[in-house]
């Protein structure tokens, strides 16, 4: 009985599991430009934040992976400590939805639901319902798991050692919070250890006095993964990961030895004999009340974080990457924005790394030369990180408007990187006319600036294009291209003119030569930018 029993859990949580993470991609997929714009309200007022963590967990049904993306942005340095505490409690709010849909009986409609979502999956070519049907499908699944788990433990109302271990817990606080504790870190998920803890309760194993320490300490349970997360992440990350175990263990201590009884009595109230009822509704409330509690004081538990990892003075740490993050990754949408905001960066680089090579050439400056030396080797160390990073990000669950970004943003950072090694190949040729010596006409010199202005107008208007996704500015692109095509052609036609009647000499005019042409290359770079941005918005 006892290998039947335990099949029968580890199955039904594992379509339970399936089931979450199934719905949790289609409500993904569904509120993907919301998600992408949860950045923008990551402002230093808290409440906010509080706002964006509950409603982020609740679309991807789990706190836990919350937490570890706060953890990738503080890493990344894209929030700071004074937000991430904020969302961490808005978490803790978004993840009592996955409880509450759950101990409603809704196994009957489940596999209706599975039923009509295969339906539309299959025989709708609609991007939109694909996403609703995703949804449907994995709604049923949880379900079914969940009456799977129900029906493994009926057995065990006959065992009357398991019965008086259960009943235990509610006379041992302590004993309950290290079991809730070891069963979340155990299954890895506080919504899988509470579908386990409300399978029990719906066959009148878990009484809810016994049920509270339990679902106490899943909260602290749910806390390993983050903290398990920020090995090797920066200070920053591993505070925030800290913040989250001390607003937990402050929460599960003022409601394990002072308001259990007051929410026990209340629950009870609203739902008298419904057990599944009484466990869900005190989930909401503990985690609700918590923030109400704590969210004054979320200053004092940042203090607590910087006291237990403090910051040295001499310390400076340093990163490559500002926007992404593996474990941003967790949340397709989001690490996808913030990829596009990473490749603007890379983008912004190659262009300092273009306006130093000119300011070489022009003012002889062998200090402006090394400046775009060393900036190139950063952006093809940014070109390598980034190419991996979107490798990683195209195996996740994508909707076919995202696929077409990332295959869009491959080709941009090769052509940004091709913008760095003709900045590369400008230093070098500054180089080579300070050493040597090599002097130029006023006319090829005013040629230059202003070929070098229209270039640079152009790739500019291309990153711009692309950050706004604006399609006219990409438009404009093209059309400065062709005319630094003309330009090009007009200035190579005059300077072998200028050659061929000894008005400047031939090192001068090959250098001029190579330097018009690499512009006209970068030119040719800021157009397939903006092309990338006219193929990935073509209703815009």
């Amino acid at each position: 009985m006892a290998v039947e029993i335990a099949m029968g859990i580890i199955g039904g949580l594992g379509l339970f599991l399936y089931g979450m993470n199934l719905m949790a991609a289609g409500l993904q997929k569904a509120a993907g430009e919301r998600l992408k714009k949860i950045i923008a309200m990551l402002t230093s007022n808290r409440f906010m934040a509080v706002l964006v963590g509950t409603f982020v967990t609740a679309v991807i049904q789990s706190s836990s992976a919350t937490t570890v993306m706060v953890v990738g942005f503080v890493n990344a340095g894209i929030m700071k400590l004074t937000q991430a505490i904020g969302v961490i409690m808005g978490a803790n709010i978004g993840t009592t939805v996955t409880a509450q849909l759950v101990s409603f009986k809704l196994t009957d409609i489940a596999p209706v639901a599975v039923g009509i979502g295969m339906i539309i999956y299959l025989f709708s070519s609609n991007e939109r319902n694909k996403k609703f049907a995703e949804i449907l499908i994995g709604f049923g699944i949880l379900f079914i798991g969940m009456d799977f788990m129900k029906h493994a433990v009926k057995p065990l109302r006959e065992v009357k050692a398991f019965t008086d271990a259960l009943v235990s817990f509610g006379h041992n606080p302590f004993l309950g919070i290290l079991m809730g504790f070891g069963l979340t870190v155990i299954v890895q998920s506080s919504s899988a250890s509470m579908g386990i803890l409300l399978a029990l309760a719906s066959e009148g194993l878990m009484p809810l006095s016994s049920a509270l320490p339990i679902l106490y300490g899943e909260n602290i349970g749910t806390c390993v993964t983050a903290l398990l997360s920020s090995i090797g992440a920066s200070k920053n990350a591993k505070r925030a990961a800290i913040m989250h175990l001390t607003f937990n263990i402050i929460g599960t201590t003022i409601f394990a030895f002072i308001l259990s009884a007051p929410i026990t009595a209340l629950v009870t109230k609203f739902n008298p004999t419904d057990v599944t009822r009484q466990i869900a509704n005190a989930h909401t409330l503990f985690n609700i009340i918590n923030v109400v509690i704590q969210f004054p004081f979320a200053m004092f538990i940042v203090k607590i974080a910087m006291t237990i990892i403090p910051e040295k003075e001499d310390e400076k740490e340093y990163r490559l990457t500002k926007y992404i993050d593996d474990r941003i990754l967790e949340t397709p949408s989001i690490a996808l924005s913030n990829s596009v905001r990473e490749t603007l960066r890379m983008g912004k680089k190659a262009r300092k790394s273009l306006e130093s090579s000119m300011n070489a050439f022009l003012n002889k400056s062998k200090k402006d030369a090394d400046v775009t030396f060393e900036k190139e080797r950063k952006i093809n160390d940014l070109q390598k990180i980034l190419t991996e990073y979107l490798m990683k990000l195209s195996n996740k669950d994508l909707s076919v408007k995202h696929r077409e970004i990332i295959d869009a943003l491959f080709h941009t950072i090769g052509d940004i990187e091709r913008v760095g090694d003709h900045a590369d190949n400008i230093a070098e040729l500054a180089v080579e006319v300070i050493e040597k010596d090599i002097s130029f006409s006023d006319r090829a010199i005013e040629d230059l600036k202003i070929m070098f202005e229209k270039v640079m107008s152009a790739y500019k208007t291309s990153l711009d294009s692309m950050k706004n996704a604006d399609i006219s500015l990409a438009l404009s692109v093209l059309k400065i291209e062709e005319e630094i095509d003309e330009m090009e052609k007009a200035y190579r036609k005059n300077h072998i003119y200028r050659l061929n009647n000894n008005k400047c000499n031939i090192e001068s005019g090959i250098v001029f030569l190579e330097l018009i042409s690499n512009m006209e290359r970068i030119g040719d770079h800021a157009s397939n930018i903006a092309k990338y941005v006219i193929d990935a918005n073509p209703n815009s």
